[in-house]
């Protein structure tokens, strides 16, 4: 069989074309996400390589001489595309149980039911696009509702693109020789200890030091970075430095970052402590945080212009579902004026459509 291919690929010189074009969009890609993994354009450009590698897979086994491999690949296919139909109509009884672990094991906050709030958006746009009403409407109404599947369509190729862009962020190479470890801040437990979750993340910027100490390098600095919220005692600054202290770390190697109330403003006083401490802004520096958290975090170091990236500590699963939700609204809000106008533009195309159905100069009907 790999004989009948290769001989194919020789008598076809299409094949050779196809092969540069999805090795050269490779290429493309991987310069782009290791220059700077924080573009979103990443995302698209990896998916343009699976699409062009998952094209070039299928011409060259449709034109195999072997038919059982091309009845397997066609059954391969299917069920794949069934799967992914399956999982995303039934989105919802997902959502709806990761609620039900959220609401049962953390605090009941609105940021805690997005899952929720995302099951039942979910359930309904099911129906939409399974027993859709445009047969009993009329053609102009059925015309304006479709603008709804088709911005969730939208949404979904954004929240796709985030998703990708988030699993990339995670692989992305660590260097050990770095000058400051910033840890970011979370809310503390009785207003002076650090949850399981920030306690995750100074560990996490402890393992990276020593790892870095044993590769004979110095030991970078940490910066505990977080202000004092009105329910705490003490800043998150303070709280983590003093559980740092506790895991061994001498109080010579904590900066203490405690004016922050949020991730750009983590990033923006840790900077300005850094330039501070280093003498210059040619320091370089890696930030801490919970793995569904460092890319979003990402985008505002570098809209404040650190150069740095981020490493996650571990999540439980229950929490993720929840909390990447949370994490692309954040991320969709920082592009909201490109988003807005590009729904904008959908949602006006479909009143035109409106108003032809309307005006009976087309007829519309896909809900």
């Amino acid at each position: 069989m790999l004989n009948e291919i290769i001989a194919f690929l020789g008598r076809r010189g299409e094949f050779f074309y196809i092969s540069v074009f999805m090795l050269l969009i490779f290429l493309v890609f991987l310069i782009s996400w290791l220059v700077e993994p924080r573009r979103l354009i990443n995302g698209v450009l990896f998916t343009i390589f699976l699409i062009s590698m998952v094209s070039w897979i299928t011409v060259m086994v449709h034109k195999s001489t072997s038919h059982g491999l091309q009845r397997a690949y066609d059954f391969f296919v299917l069920a794949v595309f069934f799967c992914i139909t399956m999982l995303l109509i039934f989105a919802w009884l997902f959502l709806f149980w990761n609620a039900y672990f959220v609401w049962k094991y953390e605090s009941h906050t609105l940021p805690n039911l997005l899952t929720l709030i995302s099951g039942v958006i979910a359930l309904v746009l099911s129906i939409i696009f399974l027993f859709g009403p445009g047969q009993y409407l009329p053609h102009w109404l059925s015309a304006l509702l479709a603008s709804i599947p088709a911005i969730a369509i939208y949404l979904g190729l954004v929240l796709y693109n985030f998703l990708l862009n988030l699993l990339l962020y995670q692989i992305y190479p660590r260097r050990y020789k770095q000058d400051y470890l910033i840890v970011l801040g979370a809310g503390l437990i009785n207003g002076d200890q650090v949850s399981k979750l920030l306690a995750a993340c100074i560990n996490r910027a402890i393992q990276y030091s020593n790892r870095q100490y044993q590769k004979g390098r110095k030991r970078p600095i940490l910066i505990m970075s977080g202000g004092q919220g009105p329910d705490e005692k003490i800043s998150e600054g303070l709280a983590m430095a003093r559980f740092a202290h506790h895991r061994g770390v001498s109080p010579d190697q904590i900066l203490i970052e405690d004016q922050s109330k949020n991730t750009y403003q983590n990033m923006l006083f840790s900077k300005r402590l850094a330039i501070k401490d280093f003498g210059s802004n040619k320091f370089r520096a890696t930030f801490f945080s919970n793995n569904y958290h460092i890319f979003r975090a990402g985008l505002l170091a570098k809209e404040v212009g650190l150069k740095a990236n981020g490493v996650g500590a571990f999540t439980r699963f229950y929490y993720l579902p929840n909390a990447v939700i949370r994490e692309f609204a954040g991320v969709f809000v920082m592009h909201k004026r490109r988003h807005f106008v590009i729904m904008g533009l959908l949602v006006l195309f479909f009143i035109l459509q409106a108003i032809l159905a309307a005006t009976g100069l087309v007829k519309f009907n896909v809900l």
